[in-house]
């Protein structure tokens, strides 16, 4: 998950921790600053749903402009599946 935006990394990054906790998902962070969070989430698909709408919403110290996914376990993108 790629979080892009007016970022206040310092109090986004453990409000993020807090909530993915409290959802029962893992986290790990690859990369943090002021404008762009990058994170891997595992988890139940619908709990990291509910996690991305939460960070989409942040604090109120925070603006996001965009949240970007990607699976990783996929070895092909879905644009390449079978229907």
């Amino acid at each position: 998950m790629t979080i892009l935006g007016d970022l206040n990394a310092a109090s986004f990054v453990p409000w993020i921790q807090r909530h993915a906790n409290k959802l029962g998902l893992s986290q790990r962070f690859f990369h943090s600053d002021a404008d762009r969070i990058e994170l891997e989430v595992t988890g139940p698909a619908e709990l990291i749903d509910m996690l991305e709408m939460g960070c989409s919403l942040g604090p109120i110290d925070v603006w996001v402009d965009e949240i970007q996914r990607r699976v990783m376990n996929d070895p092909q993108p879905s644009h390449l599946r079978n229907s």
